[in-house]
């Protein structure tokens, strides 16, 4: 029965050995596939971020200009906009509040 253990345990010794090679490859290949999917995805987000720039550089005359239109508004009425800036301060303390 000794030789019939000790067969079992060369066999096994043989698979782990086999396995522990398989792994390494399978760790190389997944390390090689891991570095083009952070340069994908890096490519993706600069993309994305010149696209935004883009698009909020053509909006900035038009953001501007309603800036100033609320300004304007909030000088004529400053009550009113006192009333606003307190109920959005109070909308925001709510929401605060409300997640604890």
């Amino acid at each position: 029965m000794a030789s019939f253990s000790t067969l079992s345990d060369i066999d096994l010794d043989r698979q782990v050995a086999a396995l522990s090679k398989e792994l390494a490859s399978l760790k190389r290949a997944m390390a090689r596939r891991g570095g083009a999917y952070y340069e994908d995805g890096r490519d993706a987000a600069l993309d994305t971020y010149s696209d935004l720039a883009g698009r909020l550089r053509d909006a900035m005359p038009a953001i501007r200009k309603q800036g100033r239109v609320i300004e304007k508004s909030a000088r004529d009425h400053p009550a009113a906009a006192a009333a606003v800036g307190l109920v959005v301060l109070g909308l925001v303390a709510s929401l605060l509040f409300s997640r604890r």
